[in-house]
């Protein structure tokens, strides 16, 4: 069965420039790495969960922060290179990258070595104009910022 992820794109405006929340990957793997693997807070969920409620699960799982409102805007499902569904809503919010909590889990590192390390979800986040989002954020998740970006200039 594919496996489904939901998450939020937030975004708001500061001197009449738009900018959209991004988390960074926790975890051995990912740091020093800053092009092209930030994404939305998200994470997976089964048919038991309305996607929606999982991706407010998800973002406050990922940074500790709820999201409050009910202007969610859907955008296009992805299908992200390993095969997994990405759902994403979008809602004018704003959160203190700062104040961000992450969750954390345990993974084996290194790679079958039959140790393992306890790591952050996310290791950060940030705030990002249109131009400096595209270069970091997974290129799968462009879309979701291309779609939210002609929705709100049309």
């Amino acid at each position: 069965m594919t496996k489904q992820s939901a998450g939020l794109l937030l975004y708001r405006k500061r001197n009449s420039e738009l900018q959209f929340f991004l988390v960074h990957p926790g975890g051995p793997y990912f740091k020093g790495k800053d092009a092209g693997v930030w994404s939305i807070p998200k994470g997976e969920y089964d048919s038991s969960e309305d996607a929606l409620s999982a991706a407010k699960r998800e973002f406050e799982e990922e940074t500790g922060l709820p999201v409050k409102g009910n202007n969610f805007i859907a955008l296009t499902l992805i299908k992200q290179k390993g095969g997994k569904i990405v759902s994403c809503w979008a809602i004018e919010a704003d959160v203190n990258q700062g104040k961000i909590v992450s969750n954390s889990f345990d993974m084996e590192y290194p790679y079958k070595s039959g140790k393992f390390v306890t790591v952050p979800e996310i290791d950060r986040a940030g705030w990002f104009n249109y131009n400096d989002a595209c270069v970091r954020i997974n290129e799968r998740q462009k879309s979701f910022l291309d779609e939210l970006l002609t929705l709100l200039t049309t």
